[in-house]
């Protein structure tokens, strides 16, 4: 016997550490930080007592959650330096002040900065940076506080598993073992499914029926644009750099669209030259992800920490074979050539000067703060983190995750519908699709195979619900309401769920039409 029978007391004791952490972040409201570790400790003390994993077998799982989360958090890290390397030298500032100058109508205003420009900035950064910075830009233009919030969550939310410099797509890679070769197009190609659905949500909260009317042909072009550069990139393996290259892409065609129009119309506010130089970190942080994963691959991979564990059984018989833990290359992994683009566009700013005297700000260019402010960033993530992998790896080890995903397998014909909707469950309870990834990746990989659906096309599932469930995530909600003066975060989180449950279920919809039609 290599599991405990499938009876509906072993099927909720495998599941109650997801559902202590379910209940902890939204019954409790507690963030991951604190709810992870009592997952984690769950997980721990139901392995041990009911599953029969032993010592050896613990210590195995958490050695390999050291080095996925740090093959996660790395990129993490970084883009968080990165961030505020770009935001203390007045980068975004100055590119949130040219934006809106290139629309004139509200549903132009709304797709432009919600849509385009917030998939850049997730692509960028992520983190709740895009919900942050383009939230107090639509209030400006007149929207109200709520719609305008919902809006800039909604706009990006298509972005976020390429996004953060593709720390979801990379944890989705991690928890199941599986290449992004493999992973890639199905995820880009329904992704970008679900950027025309965010865009829609964004038309209709800008400008209704009349919205439609104006920029239907626009939002649809632009859809087809960036889930095609999305897609060309993810198939190229520049997993980090898919959804910035279609944001950065959209954005440059918009700039066009819309300076043509305006000058037709005699109504130009925008300057071209400012905006392209604010943008400079960022065509860095192109050529050297480029020259990194493409032309320097091979010579960055001089350091790789790739450890082997032992083989693992539980009391019962469920065997976890010996093998390599997830391998890191240090110089040449996305995290460091992140890091890389950080200390060059610092001691660029220092020798040529940062915006700030131009925005009216005396504010001293100092590597300390934004160290600072990095460490500050980079604590409750790291925590949630690595304890949410210990948790997952603790019941993947102890065959917990075997044995929901033969529950699940028991749906049949239904799985490939509600796919999605674990994986936005997950992001909602996390607040995060990384987090979701690493939670729930392997338990659809192992029910996919169970029930013999496509396994790319489950995860892809798996990560895209994740991602639009985050709009949706409370710990979101407040990150988008916290820049906006009167946003109520019930109203805001009721709106945006409705929203975003819309968009799963059309997700849904779509994948179970194409699972049952690949297995005929």
């Amino acid at each position: 016997m290599n599991l405990p029978d499938l009876t509906f007391m072993n099927i909720l004791l495998a599941a109650l550490p997801i559902l202590v952490v379910l209940y902890l972040m939204v019954g409790r409201r507690w963030g991951g930080s604190k709810a992870g570790p009592a997952g984690w400790a769950t997980a721990v003390f139901v392995s041990v007592l009911f599953f029969g994993a032993g010592g050896k077998l613990l210590l195995v799982a958490w050695g390999k959650a050291i080095l996925l989360a740090f093959f996660v958090l790395y990129v993490i890290w970084m883009a968080l330096l990165l961030y505020h390397t770009v935001n203390e030298a007045g980068v975004i500032t100055v590119i949130g002040q040219e934006m809106p100058g290139l629309a004139h109508d509200r549903a132009g205003q709304g797709l432009l900065l919600a849509w385009i420009f917030g998939s850049f900035l997730q692509g960028a950064t992520g983190f709740g940076v895009p919900a942050a910075v383009v939230a107090p830009l639509l209030v400006g233009l007149g929207f109200a506080a709520d719609t305008a919030v919902v809006t800039a969550l909604l706009g990006h939310a298509w972005a976020v598993t390429f996004g953060s410099l593709g720390s979801s797509f990379l944890s989705l890679m991690a928890a199941t073992g599986l290449p992004g070769e493999v992973l890639a197009s199905p995820a880009a190609i329904l992704l970008g499914v679900c950027g025309l659905g965010c865009g829609a949500g964004v038309l209709w909260l800008s400008g209704g029926k009349t919205g439609f009317r104006q920029r239907g042909m626009f939002l649809v072009i632009m859809a087809a644009i960036m889930a095609a550069v999305q897609w060309g990139l993810a198939q190229l393996g520049l997993w980090t750099v898919a959804a910035f290259g279609s944001g950065l892409v959209g954005l440059l065609v918009a700039m066009v669209w819309f300076t043509r129009q305006a000058n037709s119309n005699g109504r130009t506010r925008f300057h071209p030259r400012r905006l392209l130089q604010a943008f400079f970190p960022y065509w860095v942080l192109i050529i050297v992800i480029v020259l990194g994963q493409l032309v320097f691959k091979k010579t960055l991979a001089v350091w790789i920490i790739n450890p082997e564990f032992p083989e693992v059984v539980t009391r019962f018989g469920w065997q976890t074979p010996a093998g390599t833990g997830r391998s890191i290359n240090v110089f040449g992994h996305a995290g460091a050539l992140l890091l890389y683009v950080s200390v060059f566009t610092y001691f660029w700013y220092r020798w040529r000067g940062t915006w700030q005297a131009e925005l009216g700000q005396d504010k001293p260019y100092d590597y300390r703060l934004i160290l600072r402010k990095t460490w500050q960033g980079s604590i409750k993530p790291t925590v949630g983190i690595y304890s949410l992998v210990a948790m997952a790896l603790t019941m993947q080890h102890a065959g917990m995750t075997q044995l929901l995903a033969e529950a699940l397998s028991a749906t049949g014909m239904a799985f490939p519908f509600l796919s999605p909707f674990i994986g936005a469950l997950g992001a909602f309870m996390t607040g995060s699709n990384t987090n979701s990834n690493v939670v729930f990746g392997e338990l659809q990989r192992q029910t996919a195979v169970s029930l013999g659906v496509s396994v790319s096309l489950i995860l892809a599932a798996q990560t895209a619900g994740g991602a639009i469930g985050s709009l949706f995530a409370p710990a979101k909600v407040i990150v988008g309401c916290s820049t906006v003066s009167g946003a109520k975060d019930s109203q805001v989180l009721k709106l945006a769920t409705a929203y975003g449950l819309a968009i799963v279920f059309m997700t849904g919809l779509l994948v179970w039409l194409v699972a049952w039609g690949l297995t005929g």
